[in-house]
């Protein structure tokens, strides 16, 4: 698996210093980074004067890659105090960087959080937990985090995902794999464009895996759109083995296809890295955790891209398994 393949974005220092200095400004003024209406409203007052520079880094992805990193930034490895032992326990750590994101995520269109995920907060901590090691979450650590679309389950998901490094001592590598770089037959693509299977909701979704409404909708794995092809993918809650065998093959070599393209993106302290959720999909290598403080940590924040037309239209109609998405508008 190739490493560090991926398209750099890099921030100049002017940029860096105007948007650090706003982040703390704001932070200042509100005391926490909890993203009530208030600081939500300021984050996008805040976000239009940041000037060209920083809009440019913030357009959309504009490669096959599907992703780039945005560079430039960077992070205190002593003021940002120790990799919080789980989310549930970060509370305010590095709130300066929560800034930072919902003021980038907001350059990039509206920064959306989930009632049922991470208490509803706009940005999420993501580092090893003790027994969580094994999971298919962003807590696991001794597995590989399969990859996946993010929240593939809904049909509101981020069109965009951002993920900020705090810490990353281990080098500890990102995967990322994009479809407009996999090769499949005419055949398999008409299959998995067909709807067949439904996507689960992951374990991080405790609520929506116990929605009792109705059965879970049946979603094509691929689509075609005016730019290129568009996936919607998570094989560690798609139940393949109910797929007809020429599907469940199919599904197969679109995986290994997935993976012959993959690459390994180890994030340096202030990358920032933009995953096109419609076009990539991601996950993590295996580590062994140490939870002494020094583990890494990443910060995340999902963005909506106002007006893309980039999924099927009968989207429109899942129940999303009763999760509600918060959506900052304004």
């Amino acid at each position: 698996m190739p490493t560090g393949a991926a398209p750099v974005r890099q921030l100049d220092s002017h940029a860096v210093e105007k948007l650090t200095e706003t982040a703390h400004k704001i932070l200042a003024d509100f005391g926490s980074s909890a993203a009530r209406p208030e600081l939500l409203r300021r984050v996008a007052t805040s976000a239009t004067p940041l000037g060209a520079t920083i809009r440019h880094a913030c357009r959309p992805v504009d490669t096959d890659d599907g992703l780039y990193v945005l560079r430039g930034l960077s992070v205190d490895d002593d003021g940002i105090g120790p990799t919080p032992g789980s989310w549930a326990t970060a509370g305010d750590s590095a709130a300066a960087w929560d800034v930072i994101l919902l003021l980038l995520a907001t350059a990039m269109g509206h920064p959306i959080a989930w009632e049922g995920q991470q208490e509803g907060r706009f940005v999420h901590n993501i580092v090893p937990a003790p027994g969580h090691e094994e999971e298919q979450t962003g807590a696991s650590s001794t597995v590989l985090l399969s990859p996946h679309t993010e929240d593939a389950f809904h049909p509101g998901r981020a069109h965009l995902l951002l993920l900020a490094c705090m810490r990353n001592h281990d080098a500890v590598a990102t995967t990322a794999a994009s479809i407009r770089k996999v090769h499949l037959s005419a055949d398999d693509t008409d299959l998995l464009s067909r709807p067949v299977l439904p996507i689960l909701p992951d374990d991080a979704y405790a609520e929506a895996q116990s929605f009792t409404g109705e059965k879970p909708p049946k979603v094509p794995a691929l689509w075609q759109t005016e730019a290129g092809p568009t996936l919607r993918y998570d094989p560690a809650y798609t139940p393949l083995d109910e797929a007809p065998a020429d599907y469940r093959a199919a599904y197969d070599r679109l995986t290994a296809e997935l993976e012959r393209v993959s690459v390994a993106v180890a994030l340096e302290p202030g990358d920032v890295l933009v995953v096109d959720n419609d076009m990539v999909v991601h996950g993590r290598v295996p580590f062994k955790p140490r939870y002494d403080g020094t583990d890494r940590w990443l910060k995340r924040a999902s963005v909506r891209v106002p007006g893309r037309r980039s999924r099927p239209l009968a989207e429109a109609d899942e129940h999303g398994y009763g999760q509600a998405a918060l959506v900052a508008l304004i």
